[in-house]
């Protein structure tokens, strides 16, 4: 099941990346799945079978959410006549899993994600895809979603480690 999940996220990162127009869209495009799938190889990485079940739970009532306004606000695109703006299903993903990692493992280990879950919502707004209301509306049902999902693992710690000749990460887990 893991990795169907995996799986079918790794293919809608693919068709994001194929339709992008410019560099800053390529990068909102990919980091909106990208994120989710990070999250989810962590979890399986990890053997967080209950951080797994949370992210699943927590990204499908995101992704729901999301699908459901914009299929019935029915928002028009500013650069289209699309009627599918509102809210950001690539903020919402991106925001869905930097929360998810945020209350799971911890602020330290968000902040790269939050960093990009950003620029994804930036990029949505550079590319003309969506106006500012709709990314704020993405961004707030990913994290509320993930507020609501995920409990906080604390016997997982991953710390960066460093020397002159490599860097990398601890993964450690105490029971």
């Amino acid at each position: 099941m893991r990795k169907l999940i995996c799986f079918v996220l790794l293919l809608f990162w693919f068709d994001c990346a194929m339709y992008a127009k410019s560099a800053t869209e390529t990068i909102g495009d990919i980091s909106s799945i990208a994120l989710p799938i990070g999250a989810c190889l962590t979890t399986l990485y990890l053997g967080d079978t209950k951080g797994g079940i949370e992210l699943l739970r927590s990204y499908t009532t995101t992704m729901a959410l999301t699908y459901l306004f914009k299929y019935t606000i029915k928002e028009r695109r500013p650069n289209s006549q699309n009627r599918d703006s509102f809210p950001s299903g690539h903020t919402a993903s991106a925001f869905s899993a930097a929360t998810f990692v945020h209350k799971r493992y911890g602020w330290k280990y968000a902040t790269i994600p939050y960093f990009f879950a950003i620029y994804t919502g930036y990029s949505r707004i550079y590319a003309n895809r969506h106006y500012p209301r709709d990314v704020y509306a993405g961004a707030a049902i990913g994290i509320l979603s993930s507020w609501y999902f995920t409990t906080s693992n604390e016997s997982v710690k991953i710390e960066p480690i460093g020397k002159s000749d490599y860097i990398g990460l601890r993964v450690s887990y105490s029971w």
